[in-house]
């Protein structure tokens, strides 16, 4: 069995990073439609952010980011990929208008990172974890200037309630990555 999973169904290089490319794109948009809404914050609970974070994983700093640009971009020309079945530019200028923009430059931070941790478990973990912080500023910059609330109240309503969420995805995105990094260098 093992010999069967170490080989390649499609050996064309350049097929295999634009089919990962158009698989991330699609679980970022499924990740949308795992939607937890919170009464007391405009920004629901989803899985988007654990595909962000796989994407700069499995395809590093320019695949990953152009996934999530790819997304992004559907999205506003759109397609309806964003939460709740969303898109157009008009969502941008939502509340969730900055994490989605913070979903490019997490992709990118980690990606350029990620060869840094030393397949340590705790280093990519907290690379993770500040790919996570840089979706939830950006998020919370955005909601400042949409909504204008003191700090103490954006932070209780754009990043306290995904706190315990994230630091979950982030573990599983470590724990993923580190078990197929090794593959992954022979794929891609």
């Amino acid at each position: 069995m093992e010999a069967i999973l170490s080989k390649e169904v499609i050996v064309n290089k350049p097929v295999c990073r634009v089919i990962a490319v158009a698989v991330l794109v699609f679980l970022t948009a499924l990740g949308g439609f795992v939607r937890i809404p919170l009464p007391f914050t405009p920004v629901p609970l989803t899985l988007q952010t654990f595909f962000v974070l796989l994407s700069a994983a499995l395809l590093g700093r320019r695949l990953g980011s152009a996934a999530q640009l790819i997304y992004v971009s559907l999205g506003v020309l759109g397609v309806p990929l964003f939460s709740l079945a969303g898109s157009g530019l008009l969502y941008l200028a939502g509340p969730t208008g900055g994490y989605l923009a913070g979903f490019v430059l997490a992709t990118f931070f980690v990606g350029s990172l990620l060869k840094y941790a030393n397949n340590r478990f705790l280093s990519c973990f907290t690379l993770f974890c500040l790919a996570d912080a840089l979706i939830l500023a950006c998020g919370l910059f955005w909601l400042r200037i949409l909504l204008g609330y003191p700090l103490k109240k954006l932070m209780l309503i754009g990043v306290v309630p995904f706190i315990p969420g994230d630091l979950l995805k982030a573990c599983l995105v470590t724990l993923i990555y580190l078990k197929t990094r090794p593959r992954l260098k022979e794929i891609f």
